[in-house]
């Protein structure tokens, strides 16, 4: 059965910087999602495409349209990140399935660097958008007064969205534990199953959450736009 730690343990340093057990098993899961990236895309073809081609055509063209129902501009600005943050954020949560490894989002460290990037991206969007000054205005609305309140709903919302994310995944480890724990090997297929349901469930909402944060930028400069008019 896989260990579980709610504290990475460090594998080895490099001067200063600890590499913890969490970062190697996250850098197995990107090798692994580059490597089978480029076994996927290998020998495409427009005149004769084939099984293999149309499904990663429906898999892109799946991400484009979330995006599209959600975003109102380009969807290609933001298909790119969505589509990793899926791909990474759902491989980490089931990687803990193979026996030896661990959940990396199962580490409140890897959880809250994700928070941290749909953080910047929501803000990275916004201002490519409407420029710098224009889109840091929106936090003076309606007044200059709420922008202590503005502010700390930044930071709230994005620790939210790491430890909705790291309490999720933990208590999912922690359950496997106790059942196997249990009942032996009688449980252990089903539960798999659940683990991948929810493992997967949990990566779509963290990046749909990422789509409604960046919207809810653009959202307000939209809403003053109309006001005005």
């Amino acid at each position: 059965m896989n260990r579980l730690a709610v504290f990475p343990e460090t594998v080895f340093s490099i001067g200063p910087v600890q590499v913890t057990d969490t970062v190697i098993y996250t850098w197995i899961v990107m090798a692994v999602i580059i490597l089978t990236s480029y076994l996927l895309t290998r020998r495409l073809s427009p005149i004769q495409p084939t099984l293999r081609q149309e499904m990663l055509e429906a898999a892109f063209e799946s991400v484009e349209k979330t995006v599209q129902e959600v975003l109102p501009l380009d969807p290609w600005l933001v298909v790119p990140l969505l589509g990793t943050l899926w791909a990474l954020i759902g491989f980490s949560n089931l990687v803990g399935l193979v026996p030896g490894m661990k959940t990396p989002t199962a580490d409140i460290n890897t959880t809250f660097a994700f928070a941290v990037l749909s953080y910047a991206a929501a803000h990275a969007v916004g201002i490519a958008q409407q420029g710098l000054k224009r889109y840091l205005s929106h936090y003076g609305q309606p007044t200059w007064i709420v922008l202590p309140f503005h502010l700390v709903a930044e930071v709230t919302r994005t620790v939210a969205l790491a430890v909705r994310l790291f309490g999720n995944m933990l208590s999912g480890d922690m359950v496997a534990i106790i059942i196997l724990g249990i009942a032996g090997l009688l449980a252990p297929v089903p539960f798999a199953l659940l683990h991948i349901i929810i493992g997967l469930i949990q990566a779509y909402i963290f990046g749909v959450l990422t789509l409604v944060f960046i919207a809810g930028g653009l959202a307000e400069d939209q809403s003053k736009e109309s006001t005005h008019g």
